[in-house]
């Protein structure tokens, strides 16, 4: 029995299959690396996106046939498309089949796919394909295609990286000793595009000079020069000419295609890329944060839920929903963040426990999403789980369905939510993190708030002119706002035939509001379609519909989007979790070598080729298995992967020496590390101890950031009042001055640590004392260092 768990949520499909191979005398039987004896890649960069054409040779240099397997890492940004093999002996290819029409009873050997599963001991999804045996000194030639969106760098640049496996860099891959070369050639070409212009490439290798193969330098090329580098990935920086906050390029589409159809018709790859300025901490900012914690959290977790929500900034809204116990929000619906909300807010949370219902995550999502938005204001959801919620399937649409209205941020607390919290925040750009303990929740949840308190485009929207005859379908829709640092990259489809030939233009308007003003940008674009031929944006296209239309086709509340969905996959070549590849050998020479190495009978013509999920854990003592062939390079970024982590718990650790190392990965079994922010370093017991000491003293922080000459206060400062009281500088003129500059300079007399727990309230009561007492601090601070014994300087209060 084969057993395989794939897409969004971990939905299990099971295939029962026999095959005529005897998996037991394989196990035993140690196989052999083939090395990389040369490398072809071809990559085609056009504004954002990027299609990689790769052609591989592997020779066997043992004395012995050899089974060989190719394996090749995936990332949440790259689709395979296309893929062949060819040896002395056959052709194997990966043809993407609708997975219910399959036949997987005439099929063998399925069972080495779960093995390939169990044995490893790093986690992480691959596509695997069994290629059966190579003879001693014999060539298999591998041809890999895939596309990728780039990311956008704050300078405007395309990043591009090469996928590892086409150029394996390790200690595992040994370089010659003599020359100090890799034992393989790469030859490398880029073929940059853009109607902005091509301005500059930057790369961490040799480059040939730029050339341009257009007047208008609308298209460019460059090489490798020399040999790759030993020890690194190779990255490309592309500049284009003109930055602006939108650009469009038209791809032509698929001639073979049918008018209308997704590939038939051009595509446009619309960047939005508005310049946000840096938010100033402490001031007032817009926004709607909505807290949806479970009963089970809050019963362990109130006093955080407080912390936090002190730590929000005027002018925002807020609202809480506690599901397991109501469907409703504390209020009906978002308020101003005042004191007497707040106040309020956690009165009515007091009284909450398991006992009040038992409302799932579902309905709960739907009381939120059925309420409007203050005008504005960017939608941001702060989801906490303690368990599985149940109908995940559901809660995923759900989501998408206001995937551009909205933001995610999610925590898990178990094993089993952990792959429905990572769905929830990839569908609509946040980010998710698993939480050890309830003790280290702040940590994890104050580094998403600081991301979240971002200043954003809100209202964001685009119009077009086109020539008549023509209009245009912006594929899932234009999302209502882009956070500073982000982009957002949409894929618009031009249906239709113009009626007047000579028009070969289009205007494309942005409009936007950025701190309560409207912005406009408009680009003129040109309708000629440009582009080789090989589709990248039609592809990533078809990518982005499938992740809209599959949560929809897993909740099953229709068989449309999944008819939709494997018709998109096939069309595109872009896999789903409806459809799997099947390995077809074909043009095969009859082999009579039947000895235990013989995975693949001489006249099967299906061969095991799938995407599968590794599970095993990550050990130190052994990076690679033996008894399997993989590229290297593989094993590499995942040791990269899990010695990164390290590193940067290790550097956490030498800048404060009061963090400790993460939790085990065991805690996340069966998990895609990738997918998951991993906040661990930040956690700690110091991080518990320093919220138990600061707690009453948040606590008692007005939500302007001030706070009151009280007893209170006094208490926890550790000093009488009335000596604080008789301490107070004649220049302060009202106590809450001089209390709000006591607060402020305790915290940072007392623990470093606290630097990092209270920045947000911090810079709200620095903000508030600015704002009152500019003239009076310099005279309070001298006050507070001789009262509390400390050295802050005056710059903490920006004097």
């Amino acid at each position: 029995m084969w057993h395989q768990s794939f897409g969004l949520l971990g939905k299990s499909y099971t295939h029962d299959t026999t095959g005529s191979f005897l998996l037991g005398k394989w196990l035993h039987v140690p196989l052999y690396s083939v090395p990389l004896c040369s490398a072809v890649v071809d990559v085609a960069i056009q504004d954002y996106v990027a299609d990689v054409a790769s052609e591989l040779i592997y020779q066997n240099r043992s004395q012995i046939s050899t089974e060989v397997v190719f394996v090749f890492p995936l990332v949440s940004h790259i689709s395979i498309y296309s893929f062949q093999a060819c040896s002395e002996d056959a052709k194997v290819q990966a043809l993407l089949r609708d997975e219910a029409q399959q036949l997987h009873e005439a099929t063998g050997s399925w069972e080495n796919l779960e093995y390939l599963q169990k044995q490893s001991d790093c986690p992480g999804k691959v596509f695997a394909c069994f290629l059966g045996t190579l003879s001693p000194g014999r060539e298999m030639v591998v041809t890999l295609r895939y596309v990728q969106e780039l990311p956008r760098k704050p300078d405007g640049a395309a990043h591009f990286v090469l996928a590892p496996t086409l150029h394996p860099h390790t200690h595992l891959y040994v370089c010659n000793c003599l020359t100090g070369k890799l034992p393989y050639s790469l030859l490398l070409t880029a073929s940059l595009q853009s109607p902005r212009g091509v301005a500059n490439v930057q790369a961490n290798f040799s480059l040939t000079p730029l050339l341009y193969t257009a007047q208008d330098r609308s298209t460019a090329q460059v090489s490798l020069a020399g040999s790759p580098p030993d020890d690194k990935d190779l990255e490309l920086l592309v500049y284009f000419g003109e930055p602006t906050a939108v650009s469009a390029v038209v791809e032509k589409g698929d001639p073979a295609a049918p008018p209308g159809s997704l590939l038939g018709d051009p595509m446009v790859l619309v960047t939005l890329a508005p310049s946000i300025p840096e938010a100033v901490p402490g001031q007032r900012q817009s926004g709607e944060f909505i807290f949806l914690p479970d009963t089970t959290f809050l019963e362990h977790a109130q006093d955080s839920l407080l912390f936090l929500l002190k730590c929000l900034p005027l002018g925002c809204y807020f609202n809480i929903y506690c599901y397991g116990a109501t469907s409703g929000g504390i209020y009906p619906q978002s308020v101003e963040y005042t004191q007497d909300n707040l106040t309020e807010a956690m009165r009515r949370i007091a009284p909450t426990g398991p006992s009040l219902g038992d409302t799932d995550l579902l309905e709960t999502l739907r009381s939120v999403y059925n309420t409007p938005c203050p005008r504005g204001h960017t939608r941001q959801l702060f989801i906490f789980m303690a368990t599985l919620p149940l109908d995940k399937e559901a809660i995923v649409a759900e989501v998408c369905r206001h995937r551009n209205s909205h933001r995610c941020f999610s925590f898990c607390f178990s094993e089993d939510s952990a792959a429905l919290a990572t769905a929830l925040a990839r569908e609509t750009g946040g980010e998710a993190t698993y939480v050890s303990s309830d003790n280290t929740v702040m940590a994890a949840v104050l580094k998403f708030l600081k991301k979240a308190l971002k200043p954003a485009a809100a209202g964001v929207s685009l119009s077009w002119t086109l020539p008549r005859g023509l209009e245009v379908e912006v594929l899932g829709g234009t999302p209502q706002f882009i956070f500073q640092g982000q982009h957002s990259l949409l894929y618009a489809q031009i249906h239709g035939q113009a009626q007047d030939a000579t028009l070969a233009k289009g205007v494309m308007t942005l409009q936007y509001s950025l701190d309560s003003q409207d912005v406009t940008h408009t680009i003129e674009f040109p309708l000629c379609p440009q582009g080789d031929g090989r589709l990248a944006g039609h592809r990533l296209a078809a990518k982005c519909l499938l992740q809209r239309l599959l949560p929809e086709a897993a909740s099953g509340s229709s068989d449309e989007p999944r008819r939709r969905a494997v018709e998109i996959s096939l069309t595109s070549g872009i896999i789903c979790p409806f459809t799997s590849y099947e390995g077809v050998r074909t043009s095969q020479r009859v082999s009579w070598y039947q000895g235990p190495l013989a995975l693949l009978p001489p006249r099967q013509s299906l061969i095991p080729c799938r995407i599968i999920k590794l599970r095993g854990l990550y050990n130190a003592s052994c990076c690679h298995p033996v008894t399997i062939w993989v590229p290297p390079d593989w094993w590499l970024a995942l040791h990269r992967l899990t010695h990164g982590i390290a590193a940067l718990t290790q550097q956490g650790a030498s800048s404060k020496a009061c963090k400790p190392p993460p939790p085990p990965v065991s805690s996340l079994r069966n998990v895609d590390y990738r997918d998951i922010f991993w906040c661990s370093p930040t956690f700690g017991s110091w991080y518990t101890k320093a919220f138990a000491e600061c707690q009453e003293l948040v606590a008692l922080q007005n939500v302007d950031g001030s706070w009151a000459l009280s007893s209170g206060l006094a208490s926890v400062l550790e000093i009488d009042e009335a000596e604080i009281k008789g301490k107070m500088p004649g220049e302060a003129t009202e106590p809450s001055i001089w209390a709000t500059v006591l607060a402020v300079t305790w915290l940072h007399r007392n623990n470093e640590c606290y630097q990092d727990l209270c920045e947000l309230l911090e810079a709200k009561a620095v903000t508030w004392l600015c704002s009152r007492a500019v003239s009076q601090l310099d005279k309070c601070l001298e006050a507070a260092n001789t009262l509390l014994g400390s050295s802050v300087k005056p710059s903490v209060f920006r004097l």
